[in-house]
């Protein structure tokens, strides 16, 4: 047998989350105070990503010079993103139409004033499209940079990257600066990231302790659907995705276990992102499209969260026993492909965007959120790892597009590994 080896990161992060796990059951009350360690972690990550995301886009750009090869990347990026989000929103709506997992559920127990803070938050963020767009330009680029406002930073990002190309040779200095401090910023995430384990065991104490593995009986039925319908999703539809593209999901996958399990650990994708571009680079992605393609994802294909909030708002619609027409649904959707695209990849955040989607969708009751408040920590772990894989395959397949791929031979040597 093989010794396992403890200074393995993914070993150290899967130690985590089994002793979280048994603290989190065995003491609930101490359990339910170790929430700290995961959210000093996720600071810790959030304090750096937007200087990465800002220096990245822009060297990305930068790097390209030509400018219509940067249009033509982001709108293949986002022609893709639209696609498939929009794919997995109704993927989600039609198997939660097939399994049913609200009828004859009890609603009783479900009570507004719980969800208040959520319904108060979705009021505060506007969810119109003129307010989207709006929300995109930042009044002051600082304060978006202090505030982790991912879409204004983009939004600034790209027109400095574009200026900055404009420049030609003479740009080169700026880059080849931001360059230096990229790596910087990603010797302080390698820093940051030899916490990671001890948030793990932090964030599941936590949820273990605070709902109890009692909490998942009773809405089994919900969870079983969202992690089914997520699984059909990666399997088939990025699978399809990436078989036709000319690469292996389940190889994939495996290639990126160790920022899987980070996102498993603090519920997430965004306390992944510094560590999967660079492990896009390293598959083979070349530098600029990883740079436009990963941030602009974590905004614009958020195919979990997609997943996530066309299912829980039929199961409310269901556990409250309200007729939903074929056409109710094609007007959620509607709604939901634009709503789903200001979801952060944070903890919560979907939350919120299911309460604003409910507001502007009277049909289906808001408060019925309440329902889902025992287990929304169980079911964000499924959303997270979603969102990360589908990003990454969007990266490799813009790639692939553009003819910038380029395998290097950690890849070659992990695909033997994989299928030995």
């Amino acid at each position: 047998m093989k010794k396992i080896n403890f200074k393995n990161l993914t070993v150290q992060v899967l130690t985590g989350i089994l002793l979280g796990v048994i603290v989190g059951f065995l003491f609930p009350k101490f359990g339910s105070e170790l929430k700290v360690l995961a959210d000093i972690f996720i600071k810790l990550i959030k304090m750096v990503i937007a200087p990465i995301v800002f220096f990245t886009i822009v060297i990305g750009i930068g790097n390209m010079g030509d400018l219509k090869k940067v249009g033509r990347i982001g709108g293949k990026a986002l022609l893709y993103f639209e696609i498939i989000s929009t794919i997995a929103l109704g993927i989600g709506l039609l198997l939660v139409n097939i399994l049913k997992p609200g009828s004859g559920f009890d609603t009783h127990g479900a009570k507004a004033s719980d969800v208040a803070q959520f319904t108060e938050q979705a009021k505060e963020s506007s969810h119109g499209f003129v307010e989207f767009i709006l929300g995109i330009i930042p009044d002051n680029f600082v304060a978006a940079m202090a505030n982790g406002e991912l879409l204004p930073i983009l939004f600034f990002s790209v027109l400095f990257g574009i200026a900055l190309a404009s420049f030609g040779e003479k740009g080169k200095r700026v880059v080849a600066l931001f360059e230096d401090l990229t790596e910087i910023f990603f010797k302080i995430v390698n820093i940051v990231m030899k916490f990671s384990p001890v948030a793990a065991f932090g964030a599941m104490a936590y949820t273990i302790g605070n709902f109890g593995l009692g909490s998942l009986v009773s809405l089994g039925k919900l969870m079983g659907s969202v992690y089914l319908t997520m699984f059909i999703f990666i399997v088939f539809v990025l699978g399809a995705v990436a078989k036709f593209y000319g690469f292996n999901i389940l190889k994939f996958i495996a290639y990126i276990k160790e920022e899987i399990l980070l996102v498993l650990g603090t519920s997430s994708s965004e306390s992944a992102l510094p560590r999967m571009m660079e492990r896009l680079e390293k598959y083979g992605c070349s530098k600029s499209v990883v740079g436009l393609v990963v941030p602009t994802g974590y905004s614009f294909n958020l195919d979990g969260t997609a997943i996530y909030l066309s299912m829980a708002a039929i199961f409310i619609a269901q556990a409250y026993h309200v007729d939903i027409t074929i056409w109710h649904q094609i007007t959620l959707l509607g709604i939901l492909m634009l709503t789903s695209k200001g979801a952060a990849g944070v903890t919560g955040s979907g939350f919120i965007t299911l309460a604003a989607t409910l507001s502007a969708f009277p049909v289906i009751p808001v408060e019925g959120i309440a329902l889902l408040l025992g287990v929304d920590r169980f079911m964000s772990e499924a959303r997270a790892i979603t969102n990360l894989i589908g990003n990454g395959v969007a990266t490799v397949v813009v790639s692939k597009m553009e003819k910038e791929f380029h395998p290097q031979g950690e890849t070659e040597e992990a695909d033997v590994t994989i299928s030995a």
